[in-house]
């Protein structure tokens, strides 16, 4: 059986549906090829899971000795987190609300078969 190798990232800053647009296009990518394409990917959450992907293949080589070669991206979501919640002053003297969404980003990795 093959072994799941996991990095998660609670309470990103970025909201899960822009979170979604980078996570969508390197899902089912060797590893080595995901980290090239969002390293010159121009979109905001770019770089955080390109961390969140370079953590899971550093921990796949130091803690269960894998090649970084033979790493496939097996499954990786963003989950909403909880919003933050703040009111502005709007027309009339009423109050606008201002919602600060976050997300969850889960990288699962699997040994190429």
């Amino acid at each position: 059986m093959a072994t799941d190798i996991r990095a998660e990232l609670h309470n990103c800053g970025q909201s899960a549906q822009k979170v979604r647009l980078v996570v969508d296009l390197v899902r089912g990518k060797p590893a080595v090829q995901a980290l090239t394409t969002l390293k010159f990917l121009p979109r905001a959450a770019a770089p955080v899971v390109y961390k969140l992907v370079a953590s899971a293949v550093a921990n796949a080589e130091e803690n269960f000795g894998v090649s970084r070669d033979d790493l496939v991206i097996y499954k990786i979501m963003a989950d909403e987190a909880p919003t933050r919640k703040w009111r502005r002053f709007g027309a009339r003297g009423r109050f606008r609300p201002l919602l600060r969404r976050n997300s969850h980003i889960t990288v699962v990795l699997r040994e190429r078969e």
